[in-house]
């Protein structure tokens, strides 16, 4: 499971002109689910997530988690996390996790931070949408269950 986790002043996802979830301070996260992926896997990274200290405390360090501070999460499925681009030009998706599993993971990891007890926004899966966010940093990480 990939995560690229971005710490966010605001951040909206957009499903056909409506906005399916919105959320302030906090962190967009943009998952990819890959075929070996387990509830395992989901709960690590949503534990690993929910404790993050990327947050800044009074002297600038990056001291505290989106939990500590409060903050919200919006996060997006996004299969093309698991694209090959080593040959060709047009990405190879093979490495990404059918839909059915994938979403049954993505909202498994989503029910997982929501146990943390983080507010989660989220988007439509397998939707086309229009996200949108403000990267507060720019902070921007990639965290992989698998090392």
């Amino acid at each position: 499971m990939r995560v690229v986790v971005q710490r966010c002043k605001e951040a909206k996802v957009t499903v056909d002109g409506t906005i399916t979830g919105a959320v302030g301070q906090g962190l967009m996260l943009l998952v990819g689910v890959t075929h070996e992926d387990t509830e395992k896997d989901a709960k690590y990274l949503a534990d690993k997530i929910a404790g993050l200290r990327i947050f800044e405390d009074e002297s600038g360090k990056m001291n505290f988690s989106v939990t500590e501070t409060g903050g919200a999460i919006l996060s997006v499925s996004q299969f093309t996390l698991y694209g090959d681009c080593r040959k060709g030009r047009r990405p190879n998706f093979m490495a990404a996790a059918a839909p059915a599993e994938a979403e049954r993971l993505y909202d498994y990891f989503n029910h997982e931070l929501r146990n943390g007890g983080l507010t989660v926004e989220t988007g439509v899966f397998g939707a086309m949408m229009d996200v949108s966010l403000t990267n507060w940093g720019p902070v921007t990480l990639i965290l992989d269950s698998r090392g």
